[in-house]
């Protein structure tokens, strides 16, 4: 996106130019610790001086989060891949127009927990569906708007899933995807790293495996060599 300038100066004022803000994704399978990596990543980001929207998807927004509910919700009836496609894509539509892309232009930086990638990762590799399909909703819903820095936490399965059933006895239930079979977790795991060595420039793959202050390090040289040293390109 292109900066914005303020329409309210007048000609014979200088422009005042708002920079946009930079969009960060942090992605992975279930018990690789995003929530408390990305509590870690605002706080540094707000030492720096700038405005942090913390969001997720599904979810987001009002409306998102009601779509979010029905994606994970466990009821009898199955739930076809396809209708999950879509209903993760209705859920991005009006996160993004409502939500990412208004707090983008006004400068903020955006932290999601998850995004693209992870339909990429869950409807693509876990249910199987043709990652031309999801293009083409990706392309209809984004435009060219992606991530500037996609922090993947990865684990071994054995690792994450073992943490994931541990969270999940503390607060008493599972939604559909939690309770998914080791091998569907594993097609996810292997799914995002597909998309990680494919664009290396956009991705940083952290090593989740280790205790939370080291991956927390990981993340913050991530994304002081990334972002914050362009910050006043």
């Amino acid at each position: 996106m292109s900066p914005i300038e303020n329409s309210s100066v007048s000609p014979s004022a200088p422009a005042i130019v708002k920079r946009r803000g930079k969009f960060i994704t942090v992605e992975g399978g279930e018990g690789v610790g995003k929530s408390t990596q990305m509590a870690g990543l605002r706080d540094l980001l707000v030492a720096q001086g700038i405005e942090v929207v913390m969001t997720r998807e599904p979810g987001g927004t009002e409306r998102a989060e009601r779509i979010r509910a029905l994606f994970l919700e466990s009821v009898a009836e199955p739930m076809p891949p396809v209708c999950e496609l879509l209903l993760v894509f209705a859920g991005r539509s009006t996160h993004l127009s409502n939500l990412i892309i208004p707090a983008l232009e006004r400068g903020a930086w955006v932290i999601c927990d998850r995004f693209t990638d992870a339909t990429y990762a869950y409807q693509g590799g876990g249910r199987g569906l043709d990652s031309s399909q999801i293009a083409v909703l990706e392309q209809l819903v984004q435009g060219a708007l992606r991530p500037d820095l996609t922090l993947l936490l990865d684990a071994p399965v054995e690792i994450a899933s073992e943490r994931a059933r541990q969270r999940n006895q503390q607060r008493g239930n599972a939604d559909r995807f939690e309770a998914e079979r080791m091998d569907f977790f594993a097609r996810v795991r292997a799914a995002y790293l597909e998309r990680a060595h494919r664009e290396p420039q956009r991705f940083c793959i952290i090593d989740a495996s280790s205790n939370a202050g080291v991956v927390s390090a990981s993340i913050a040289a991530a994304v002081r060599s990334r972002l914050l040293s362009n910050i006043d390109d």
